[in-house]
């Protein structure tokens, strides 16, 4: 090859190197152009969810972005709900619009006292609310939930005919009490009151009877004479106090000892809690306003309850038990009832005396974000 073809050649070379390099510094410029473009469009998002935490250091903001993703889940929630009266912050959650200012998306399942658990712990639905103390049991033997927020106090009452010879609680010892189911959160709230009052209720030392009859039936059992006294939730309770001139030997609104510990909670599946917490929390939050609304207009939750076909009975009768009810949501209210209720269980044989009452507290109970958490000192 002459000198010249030489020359040529590595002229030819070099220009298509130089080629090549402004190709290669182009792509990477308009690559450059377009991840600042998508992060400029994403920036309102991230202000947002930096609000909240004003110290962030700019470091934060690839975990800002994984937590912004997050909030985005469209999840829908499969809540189970029931016909009790002491339900209302569920309820008008949904009728006021509680969960849809919250932006949760929800679908509703009924339920009742004996499926809710079960429903629940095969994956049925998601998320419900009921009374606390039925689940310490199902919890201790595998029942994979958590508790978000307590809603309410009271709902549970142990009535006698008017002209019982029955006039206490210690009075019931030997006699036969009916129940909603032998595990049932009325028949653990009888056992832990008769306990507390000196009438035996264990295995070992047994001085009444529970007898087992459907929620509609108790009434009648106990008007025919089949049992002495009931122990019952509202509305079905107070509904047969009034039809029947019922006595209350125990009211756990008003009585000393349960008047401040929350009956009644919020929970949801632990894996829910865990691939959406975000649903999770609308959930309890939604649960929480709803609960202060109610507080605040008793009569008209009764109302709307009955109007919607949520409960049976008197919407004059309803929003005066309501009134009665302590409607100051609080997660750790939910806590410590828990813990104080499972050590009244234990004691009374229903729980291993190999549990640990701590562990199964912090293993149930769980703080989600935003949710309230008024301090409750309860049983006091």
């Amino acid at each position: 090859m002459t000198d010249k073809k030489v020359k040529r050649a590595r002229k030819i070379r070099k220009a298509a190197t130089l080629g090549l390099a402004l190709t290669l510094l182009a792509s990477g410029l308009a690559g450059c152009a377009q991840s600042s473009k998508t992060s400029s469009s994403a920036a309102p998002s991230a202000s947002a969810s930096s609000s909240a935490s004003p110290a962030a250091s700019p470091s934060a903001s690839a975990g800002q972005a994984t937590n912004v993703a997050a909030k985005a889940d469209d999840y829908v929630l499969q809540i189970g709900f029931g016909g009790g009266l002491c339900e209302a912050a569920l309820h008008i959650a949904i009728e006021k619009g509680f969960f849809a200012e919250e932006g949760l998306k929800y679908t509703t399942t009924k339920v009742d006292s004996t499926t809710s658990l079960e429903l629940i712990s095969t994956k049925k639905i998601d998320a419900s609310f009921g009374l606390l103390a039925k689940m310490i049991q199902p919890i201790e033997n595998g029942l994979d939930i958590q508790f978000v927020t307590g809603v309410h106090t009271g709902c549970i009452r142990i009535l006698v005919p008017a002209g019982s010879p029955i006039k206490s609680l210690a009075d019931l010892k030997g006699k036969r009490i009916g129940v909603p189911g032998l595990a049932s959160s009325p028949a653990v709230v009888a056992r832990r009151a008769l306990a507390k009052v000196g009438v035996g209720v264990t295995e070992k030392n047994m001085e009444v009877e529970l007898v087992n009859y459907t929620a509609a039936d108790l009434p009648l059992a106990l008007k025919n004479g089949a049992v002495d006294a009931i122990a019952h939730s509202d509305p079905q309770a107070v509904v047969a106090e009034k039809d029947q001139n019922l006595t209350e030997l125990l009211n756990t609104a008003t009585d000393p000892f349960f008047k401040n510990e929350y009956c009644c909670v919020a929970y949801l599946r632990r894996d829910i809690i865990q691939d959406h917490p975000e649903a999770a929390a609308k959930y309890a939050r939604a649960i929480q306003k709803a609960a202060h609304w109610v507080a605040e207009h008793p009569d008209e939750a009764a109302q709307i309850q009955i109007d919607k076909k949520w409960v049976p009975g008197d919407p004059k009768l309803n929003g005066e038990v309501l009134a009665t009810y302590d409607f100051r949501p609080s997660g750790s209210g939910a806590k410590d009832a828990l813990a104080v209720t499972a050590k009244d269980l234990q004691s009374l044989g229903l729980l291993k005396e190999t549990t640990s009452i701590d562990q199964l507290v912090e293993h149930s109970y769980i703080h989600l974000e935003g949710v309230e958490d008024n301090q409750v000192q309860l049983n006091k």
